[in-house]
């Protein structure tokens, strides 16, 4: 029985997955990075060139999962507080941005192409945003999301998505004259106010005790089919409210950024986020529309080169009003100055409203895709032209993140290595797999992180390429060589020390990448030893003989044992007897 449906599908999937693994390869061979890639691909593919793959609206609508869930991951990263610290960036830079870049490309397009002024308008404002499918993968690539550089770009590109809202409302209220222009601005505004406020009291009521449950139940299929469906719940309310999907998405991570479950969750959804964002630039590549270049090229070309000047000129003025170095600002204005993903809702939005005509709207796109092609060429070009001499930018990470180092278990060995590290002054992130133990150690004031320690993933996360040292602290009798080696090899610049059960262990990890091995019970079981000898009255140098007798003989013992690979080497030396007085 065919199914053609099914038969398609499989045949989409095949002819988009292997171009653009293709392109994504040859485009991070020529250093250009994976966006320009997938857009290649998709223009190849698409029915400007190879006609091979077609639908390409319906495949984007299905792709935008990809960045609803990166804005998800986003809000992972931002607590409440620290998001709070940038309102005046969000509110300051994002609004001043939007405004003066939407104006100037206004201006320029009313001036220079001879539309009225309602059309201008309608062109301008959307182009005025970027991408922020493009620009935060590139960010998090470089390691700059967190630094002050890369928390004004983030601030801008926030405020980007939130002003959705109001451009729908401009854009509706210049086409008035159409039979249906949607909702007035002010009840927009007073529905996503609602919406975000019932999406912080769900967040805090019921998405932290419903991991807390799927946590204690230690089934981790469940962890991924609840991330994908707070993610999907949170876009889709937000979408039925006629407000940004990416918004509600936002919101959600926020939500979870201070809860024990944050690393657990990022990499859960990150391997989907990466797949449907790819898929996403392989479908605005399939929308290019190249008759429509060919018919008029130097109209499209000079546009794109217009909004890249015009905005990175503004971002410039901006970035240094905002206290950035004149390079940090060009920096911030050539990663900003592309046309965004949102620019194709909002003029199918003006198309609605017969504000633009097909052509246009066809036109205005390929301009959008054209300068989002440009920008990886861009950041290559002026990369030397960009680099501090010296620099000396401190990142800044979230709170408890960028840490010294990484402690993994937080049971009776972990908890007692945490403080005492803590102690001396050192940062310390905490991952354990046991809710219940989570939920206790909260009570006392400590800030456990929930996941799997174990996974590579889950340890990058949680900021295992920035840590010193990296403590595995778990209970178990079975070391897991393969794991220390993964680990070593992904974080060659953390010193590895491993918790050991007993000396079986440490045999098995005597060839192992490892700075140090200690015995769960050694210093203890010593500390006992000497405890009972001063109880009965023994002196202390006798004591201090005794203990480093043991401490020799037990070393002479542990490497003839790792070296021979077995248990029985060296029995001889072994202490089985009292020594003679």
């Amino acid at each position: 029985m065919e199914h053609p449906e099914q038969t398609f599908l499989l045949y989409d999937g095949v002819i988009l997955l292997g171009s653009a693994l293709l392109l994504v390869l040859v485009f991070r061979k020529l250093g250009l990075g994976a966006t320009l890639g997938y857009l290649v691909a998709g223009a190849i593919v698409g029915p400007s060139v190879l006609g091979l793959v077609g639908d390409a609206e319906g495949k984007i609508g299905i792709a935008e999962l990809g960045i609803v869930m990166l804005l998800f991951v986003v809000g992972l990263e931002l607590a409440p507080s620290r998001l709070w610290r940038l309102r005046k960036e969000i509110f300051g830079l994002g609004l001043m941005q939007v405004v003066l870049c939407g104006l100037a490309l206004t201006a320029a397009i009313g001036l220079f192409t001879g539309f009225g002024w309602a059309t201008a308008l309608a062109i301008g404002l959307p182009l005025a945003l970027s991408s922020t499918a493009q620009v935060l993968p590139m960010l998090q690539a470089s390691g700059r999301l967190h630094t002050p550089f890369g928390e004004r770009a983030f601030s801008t590109l926030l405020f980007q998505d939130i002003s959705i809202i109001p451009l729908i409302t401009i854009i509706a209220a210049l086409g008035a004259g159409s039979a249906d222009h949607g909702p007035p601005g002010w009840q927009l505004a007073l529905t996503a106010l609602a919406a975000v406020a019932g999406l912080i009291a769900v967040g805090r009521f019921g998405l932290r005790p419903m991991f807390r449950l799927i946590g204690r139940l230690g089934e981790r299929e469940m962890f991924v089919v609840a991330a994908l469906f707070v993610v999907v719940a949170a876009a889709a309310l937000m979408v039925a409210l006629g407000l940004s999907p990416a918004l509600g998405a936002f919101v959600a991570g926020v939500m979870l950024a201070d809860s024990p479950y944050r690393h657990e969750l990022e990499a859960d959804v990150e391997p989907f986020r990466s797949i449907l964002l790819g898929l996403f630039f392989v479908s605005v590549g399939m929308m290019l529309d190249l008759s429509a270049i060919a018919e008029r090229p130097a109209f499209v070309f000079a546009m794109a080169a217009g909004v890249i000047v015009i905005k990175t000129a503004v971002i410039f003025g901006l970035g240094r009003l905002f206290g950035l170095p004149w390079r940090g600002a060009l920096a911030l204005g050539l990663l900003l100055s592309q046309g965004g993903e949102f620019g194709f809702v909002l003029f199918a939005q003006a198309q609605g409203a017969g504000l633009l005509d097909a052509e246009t709207s066809s036109l205005v796109g390929a301009v959008v895709t054209l300068s989002m092609a440009t920008t990886p060429f861009l950041m290559q070009a002026t990369e030397r032209l960009r680099r501090e001499p010296d620099s000396r930018e401190i990142r800044e990470g979230p709170p408890g993140d960028t840490s010294d180092v990484l402690v993994v278990g937080y049971g009776r060995f972990g908890q007692t290595t945490a403080q005492m590290l803590m102690a001396s002054g050192l940062g310390v992130t905490l991952i354990d797999s046991d809710a219940a133990r989570i939920d206790i150690a909260r009570e006392f004031g400590s800030r456990v992180y929930f996941g799997d320690g174990t996974r590579i993933d889950l340890l990058r996360q949680a900021g295992a390429e920035q840590v010193r040292a990296i403590a595995f602290c778990m209970d178990g009798d079975e070391p897991d060589v393969s794991l220390v080696e993964a680990v070593h090899h992904a974080f060659p610049q953390a010193r590895l020390m491993v918790r050991a059960y007993d000396r079986r262990s440490v045999m098995d990890l005597s060839d192992a990448p490892v700075c140090s091995v200690v015995r769960e019970v050694y210093e203890s079981a010593i500390e006992m030893a000497r405890r009972t000898m001063q109880v009965l009255d023994l002196d202390e140098s006798e004591i201090l003989h005794a203990e480093e007798t043991y401490r020799s003989v037990d070393r002479k013992r542990l490497d003839a044992q790792s070296e021979a690979g077995d248990l029985r080497a060296a029995k001889e030396i072994m202490i089985t007897r009292p020594r003679e007085t």
